[in-house]
Formats: structure tokens, C-alpha cells, sequence
């Protein structure tokens, strides 16, 4: 499997961060290649499921998802339930708890009002499990073409969508450090 880890601060109040990303269906505003999301059925919590329309040069595709699990506010669970072998989530992590004289604890404090919580969007995918048959592809296009074309493209679209959902979170622009982890070398 190959995974790629993208997270960030975010200056806003973890349970709403968790309910942004909840909201699954507005993606597509932040994604360069999502072109739709539409909820087959449920109301974002386990067992909700979506069709993702993806559009990338001559290439049309509708991948469907399924919301795996959540424990708010921290984390939503997420797999594609086929022609692919990927999976991932989202993680808040609230901020530091801070005591009243600033030493670091991890029970009877509360959050520092400035601190930033992080949000990661964390991706696993085996390109070897791609259908080709999912693909209805030109004449002449081989699908070990196109894989090799898109796989790339995964990373600049995470990194993307987490600093646009940022943007949207905070209610302005700036510029938004990103980590990026990766243990692939086609990323």
C-alpha cells in the first residue's frame, strides 16, 4: 500500500472543523480533478455512502465511497468500495491543553484560546488493485499509461484540498504550511 499524509494547523475550533469535513459533498469546490459528489444515502456518519465524479483529460470516472466509521471530533473513516484498494481518513487533533500556569498537562486544563488544532488527511492506496475495467478509454491509451499519469496527481490534489479547507475554516487566505509525508516513490 502506499500512503501520503498531509496535515496543517488550523485556527478554529475543533468540532468545527470536524463538522466541515463532515460535509463531505462540498469537496469538490477544493479539487482540482472531483468534479461531483453526490450521497447515494446517509447523513455523513458510518455507513454513509457516495458517488465521486473525477474528470481528468479525456477520462471520466464515478468512484463510490463509503463512510467507515467517526468519532467525533476527532476522526472520519473512509474506504472506496471498488475497483481500487484505498482507504484513508481524516484526524483532528485538538490543541495543546495548557494549564493556568502554561505547563503542558493532559487532564484538568483546557485549550489555549490561540492554539491551533491539526487536521490531516491521511490516504492508503495499491495502484496494483486498480480495475482496469473501470475505464473506458481512447483508442490507443493503454490504463498502465494512464496510471502512471494520475497516481502523481493524488498528491498535489490533497494538498490542495487541505489548504482550501483551511482557507474556507479560518475565512481568509494565507499562506498555509503544509506536512507532507509519503512512502512512495510514484507520489
Amino acid at each position: 500500500m502506499d500512503e501520503l499524509v498531509v496535515s496543517t494547523e488550523v485556527y478554529a475550533d475543533p468540532e468545527e472543523v470536524y463538522a466541515f469535513l463532515l460535509d463531505f459533498p462540498q469537496y469538490a469546490n477544493y479539487s482540482e480533478y472531483l468534479r461531483e459528489v453526490r450521497t447515494v444515502t446517509g447523513d455523513g456518519g458510518p455507513g454513509t455512502k457516495y458517488a465521486l465524479t473525477f474528470a481528468w483529460w479525456k477520462i471520466s470516472y464515478t468512484a463510490r465511497s463509503e463512510v467507515t466509521g467517526v468519532e467525533p471530533p476527532e476522526r472520519i473513516d473512509w474506504e472506496i468500495t471498488k475497483d481500487i484498494d484505498a482507504g484513508g481518513c481524516w484526524r483532528v487533533t485538538p490543541p495543546e491543553r495548557v494549564e493556568s500556569d502554561g505547563d503542558s498537562a493532559e487532564t484538568d486544563a483546557t485549550p489555549s484560546d490561540d492554539a491551533p488544532c491539526e487536521v490531516a488527511l491521511e490516504v492508503e492506496f495499491d495502484p496494483g488493485s486498480a480495475s482496469s475495467d473501470a475505464l473506458n478509454l481512447p483508442r490507443l491509451v493503454s490504463f498502465d499509461w494512464v496510471l502512471k499519469k494520475a497516481i502523481p496527481l493524488i498528491r498535489d490534489e490533497a494538498e490542495r484540498v487541505v489548504e482550501r479547507a483551511v482557507q474556507d475554516l479560518e475565512g481568509s487566505t494565507r499562506d498555509v504550511d503544509l506536512d507532507v509525508y509519503v512512502d512512495s516513490d510514484r507520489i
